[in-house]
């Protein structure tokens, strides 16, 4: 057993979990609830990859998976602002539970329409990028492995950027930290809220494509998804976009390794004990905030 090679492919693992928690913790600051349907969009965000594949010339394309990815994402992104419309919204003073169930019902629909649409057969997305491994020093390299990674780090430093830099996330911030005082001073919360949905939702779709072609998909893979970014996040710190980065690598990193010292059952049973671990001793997070923020 390699570590180096645990490394390159727990980084590439990684940076397709980031995505996911990555929306998770968008929504979760701009509504203050669960998204509980944020696996399952990764789910449909493959299903999406697959339809689009089938639907479009990319079999003499060296980049396929690469000319998908911003269709895949707008998908998701017009999914989650759907999301946000009909299971947030009209439920958002309601108790808690209300968008819990209501996001949870979500996911149900998605995953019985992808059944009934596609089966529930594994099934694959197109590659990134064509071409064969590369081996270093005895390191499989996969052309797919790195281009996740480029991928994921290219989309989180413009996420960075869009909240950081530009008058939009000065905005989406606002609304987050407190919108009461955001709707006083003239800043459209519903509108913001609804676009956090659709930027959490197109991570996730993105995720999606990039995870189903060396993992496959199926219809009920997104409770999986749900559950690695929900560890991630609790790990990294509940609230935290840095956190929820670091939480991804250090889960997928954890699943790599455990999976190839033991299996693949193990390593999640393992994981799951880690996080009980994690919450005892420091239910906080990495870099979190008042636990009064969880949901």
């Amino acid at each position: 057993m390699s570590w180096a090679q645990i490394a390159i492919d727990g980084l590439a693992l990684g940076a397709a979990y980031a995505l996911v928690a990555l929306g998770f913790v968008l929504i979760l600051n701009a509504a203050g609830a669960v998204n509980f349907a944020q696996g399952d969009l990764v789910m449909a965000g493959g299903f999406a990859a697959i339809a689009l594949a089938s639907a479009l010339p990319l079999d003499a394309l060296p980049v396929p998976g690469l000319v998908l990815a911003p269709l895949v994402a707008l998908a998701g992104g017009g999914a989650g602002w759907i999301v946000a419309e009909v299971a947030y919204r009209p439920l958002r003073h309601r108790p808690p539970v209300a968008v819990f169930i209501a996001t949870i019902a979500v996911g149900i629909m998605l995953q019985h329409g992808a059944n009934g649409i596609f089966g529930a057969a594994e099934r694959r997305t197109p590659p990134l990028v064509s071409g064969d491994a590369v081996v270093v020093g005895g390191v499989t390299l996969s052309l797919q492995s790195l281009a996740i990674v480029a991928t994921a780090a290219i989309v989180i430093l413009l996420l960075h950027r869009l909240l950081e830099r530009t008058q939009l996330g000065r905005r989406l911030r606002a609304a987050a930290e407190d919108p009461e005082m955001a709707r006083a001073i003239g800043i459209p919360v519903r509108r913001l809220t609804a676009l956090a949905f659709a930027l959490g939702a197109g991570l996730a779709a993105l995720a999606g494509l990039l995870l189903a072609n060396v993992y496959f998909v199926t219809p009920t893979a997104g409770l999986a998804f749900m559950l690695k970014a929900y560890i991630a996040v609790t790990i990294g710190g509940w609230g935290s976009l840095g956190g929820a980065v670091i939480g991804a690598f250090l889960v997928a990193l954890f699943e790599v390794a455990a999976g190839r010292l033991f299996s693949a059952s193990l390593a999640d049973a393992l994981l799951y004990a880690a996080l009980l671990l994690a919450l005892l001793f420091k239910p906080e997070g990495l870099f979190g905030e008042a636990a009064g923020r969880r949901a």
